[in-house]
């Protein structure tokens, strides 16, 4: 494990320096960045004495919306959070999570909002079961319950047979209609492919109805089918 010099070393530069800079833990495949969330917070707080330039970012699972606390108190700019769907019952079925639960997720991202980070999901696409009404439905729900700001979409590469046994049949509207139904519940809710710096973030705040942003802003970004 990189001790906190060995970090700072490489990340504090990199964020002084670098143009569009961003410094990001946890990318999905080197394991969950909140169990060692006491050598993120530090390695956060010593970021910010540096330099006040740059987006610090975090990828997690969500699952310990305590640790994520102490991580957005220390200066985090921004959070992205990765399920497979906004059912439990789904969530549970192909995350299997040890020590954790759907609730904890979605309390790490109203954490986060609750804080002023800057949120997103990782929505792993499957079409035929994440473009179904149910999954729409739900989805809906999450995102007016977490405000997030973002909606990230990657193919879930997984042999869809096994998928779809595990996850029960169904009929899906398709990913196109799906991100239309969105888009009129929540006309400012962004959708892209990566994490964004702090300079490209909305800075319009979400109306206290949670039904969509108080002021205009950017364009989204359209997600081809």
């Amino acid at each position: 494990m990189p001790t906190l010099k060995e970090v700072v070393e490489v990340a504090l530069p990199h964020l002084q320096k670098a143009e569009g800079a961003i410094v990001s833990f946890g990318q999905g495949c080197e394991g969950e960045p909140l169990v060692r969330f006491r050598l993120l917070t530090d390695v956060i707080l010593k970021l910010r004495e540096g330099t006040e330039r740059g987006t610090i970012n975090l990828n997690t699972n969500g699952s310990f919306p305590r640790r994520v606390k102490m991580l957005c108190d220390a200066g985090l700019d921004s959070l992205r959070v990765t399920l497979n769907s906004c059912h439990p019952k789904y969530y549970m079925r192909y995350h299997r999570p040890k020590g954790y639960a759907f609730r904890q997720v979605l309390d790490s991202l109203v954490t986060a909002k609750e804080r002023g980070i800057y949120t997103s999901i990782n929505l792993l696409i499957l079409p035929g079961f994440t473009d179904r009404e149910e999954e729409v439905k739900g989805l809906i729900h999450f995102i007016r319950e977490t405000r997030i700001d973002l909606v990230q979409m990657r193919n879930l590469n997984i042999d869809p047979d096994l998928y779809l046994k595990l996850m029960g049949g169904g009929t899906g509207m398709g990913i196109s209609k799906m991100i239309d139904v969105l888009r009129k519940e929540f006309p400012f809710l962004q959708f892209g492919y990566f994490n964004r710096t702090k300079e490209s973030f909305y800075s319009q705040k979400w109306s206290s109805r949670g039904q969509g942003f108080s002021e205009p802003g950017e364009r989204t970004e359209l997600i081809a089918p």
